[in-house]
């Protein structure tokens, strides 16, 4: 049986104020939707998932929140949480400042990412004013990239966990950027050992991001057990749902657990 925690993280990145989706996170390598952001978080909501995944790609590149994405983020958290839908949103969390804006915001959980290699502390500091933390692991093989993927850090995923094992964080999500908008599956191998790795804290769940293209990769991830019986917490999918290759209510159904659907329907917003 899956596990009853496994979640669905549609992903919405955003930028310009745009939906987007980047491929292999190559800022050259932009795929844009004509999708209005906020129709698209509602057909998720409709669907029935129970969170939304949010990225300002522009911040993560450098640093700086976008007022475009910042709008259009704070217009989905009041979109959908009504219907008790939570966001969680990264990209260019790298201050106390930063994650406090988004918070008051109404963002349930921020992801940080090149701030919890550069400056590890303030995942713990968020963390021990109450803050719901997830740490963002963006991988090139084995090594950590940063801002916004176009810098390598010379820190390696367990050298990663290590550092964050007394944090406070929540979550890890971790992406190969090498599977990250090609459609081709998720790196089973890598999450495996992920689940495994001695540094990581039994309290810190595991997420997977980056690579699901059909409902098959849902269900591989929904059921993916590593040698010592360790799951997932989830799976973030953006670009086979925007494409209209599997649909967010049939992605949902595989999430928990329930029957394949493998018929395609439109994308968000198609």
């Amino acid at each position: 049986m899956p596990p009853v925690s496994f979640d669905l993280y549609p992903a919405i990145d955003l930028r310009g104020g745009r939906c987007v989706r980047l491929v292999q996170g190559d800022y050259d390598r932009e795929v844009r939707y004509d999708a209005n952001p906020v129709e698209v978080a509602h057909e998720f909501a409709e669907a029935g998932t129970r969170w939304i995944h949010m990225v300002d790609l522009d911040a993560a590149r450098t640093g700086e929140p976008q007022p475009q994405n910042r709008a259009v983020i704070q217009s989905v958290v009041a979109a959908v949480g009504d219907v008790g839908v939570r966001v969680q949103v990264g990209g260019g969390v790298r201050s106390r400042e930063r994650a406090e804006a988004l918070y008051d915001a109404g963002v349930a959980r921020c992801v940080v990412g090149t701030a919890a290699i550069e400056n590890p502390d303030l995942v713990g500091e968020l963390a021990s004013a109450g803050h719901r933390i997830a740490v963002g692991l963006d991988v090139r093989g084995t090594e950590v990239a940063t801002r916004g993927w176009e810098h390598q850090s010379g820190v390696s995923l367990g050298d990663a966990l290590t550092r964050l094992a007394g944090s406070g964080a929540e979550a890890v999500i971790v992406t190969q950027i090498a599977h990250d908008g090609m459609g081709g599956g998720s790196d089973l191998a890598g999450l495996r050992g992920v689940l495994d790795a001695p540094q990581r804290p039994p309290a810190m769940s595991v997420i997977a991001s980056g690579g699901v293209g059909c409902l098959a990769d849902i269900a591989d991830l929904r059921d993916l057990r590593s040698p010592h019986g360790h799951t997932l917490a989830g799976a973030i999918v953006g670009k086979a749902l925007h494409d209209g290759v599997i649909s967010p209510v049939a992605a949902v159904v595989v999430a928990r657990g329930s029957a394949e659907v493998d018929e395609p329907g439109p994308g968000p917003g198609q």
